[in-house]
């Protein structure tokens, strides 16, 4: 499978780019040998070429919609830019740098982080709404029958019936902000990996970082408090009260999304990571 990507993506590259032909270009795969992501070296730079396969677009990604908010956010320098979008395959700008270490990512880095989120939440709206409730919809069709309890039964129907919180501020958000999406590059810090970005609660999103990074209550509130300070919302209680009405969709969401990675890789690592949001 890998080799026959392999290939799709090397006839891509040489019909829109017709001089690699001459100069010649090199593929390597980043991060395993999934066939998702590859490195395109080429003489006149360097590109990152981002496959949709099946199981991607089961656990909620959609490079279409990547492509689109890649697009809007372009003169922002937010996250890498969009060299070509031609389905199933996003080539975006490879961009110099290496992720946070998780100490810079929990300590200093965190002001230039939240001035980015802050800058990021104050973009025009993509038109892609986030739906929580559609998303786990969706996830309950790909999880093992098998790992289900009446207890679990019982909190999906919960969470499929209560209504969500209403948004204090609709933004666009990226959803998957950890060290390893964050870069430091020679021009400041970009985020990568833009695939579950929607249009979301600003406070969904600070919830999605206090709960992915395991935060605890007062690391949240540092979180929040640098949040207000860099003009990101003005009312300090009302968004951390907003955080934490969001924390209980958050758990939820991720417990979905490890048992859908779980039945689609086997790798026990997903049943681990499960366990403790497991009613």
């Amino acid at each position: 499978m890998p080799f026959r990507i392999n290939s799709q993506l090397a006839q891509l590259i040489e019909q829109h780019y017709p001089a690699v032909k001459t100069a010649g270009f090199h593929l390597s795969p980043v991060a395993g040998l999934t066939g998702e992501s590859w490195r395109v070296s080429m003489s006149s730079g360097e590109m990152l070429a981002r496959f949709h396969s099946p199981d991607r677009q089961i656990s909620g990604a959609d490079r279409r919609r990547e492509h689109s908010i890649l697009r809007h956010i372009a003169r922002h320098n937010l996250g890498p830019c969009v060299r070509l979008y031609s389905s199933p395959w996003l080539l975006v700008d490879w961009l110099d740098g290496a992720p946070l270490a998780e100490d810079a990512f929990a300590g200093a880095a965190q002001d230039v982080l939240t001035q980015s989120l802050v800058k990021l939440h104050h973009l025009p709206l993509t038109g892609y709404r986030l739906d929580l409730q559609q998303q786990f919809a969706h996830y309950w069709q790909h999880i093992d029958r098998r790992r289900l309890t009446p207890a679990w039964l019982r909190l999906h129907k919960k969470m499929m019936r209560c209504r969500p919180p209403a948004p204090l501020r609709l933004s666009l958000v990226h959803m998957d902000i950890h060290a390893g999406n964050v870069l430091e590059t020679p021009h400041g810090l970009r985020l990568i990996d833009w695939e579950y970005a929607a249009d979301g609660d600003i406070a969904l999103e600070l919830a999605a970082m206090v709960r992915s990074n395991g935060w605890n209550a007062v690391q949240q509130h540092a979180l929040v408090q640098r949040y207000v300070d860099a003009g990101g919302y003005r009312d300090l209680v009302l968004l951390q009260q907003q955080v934490n009405r969001w924390l209980p969709w958050v758990d939820y969401l991720m417990l979905m999304w490890f048992e859908v990675r779980w039945q689609q890789t086997g790798e026990l690592k997903y049943c681990e990571w499960a366990q403790p949001l497991r009613p």
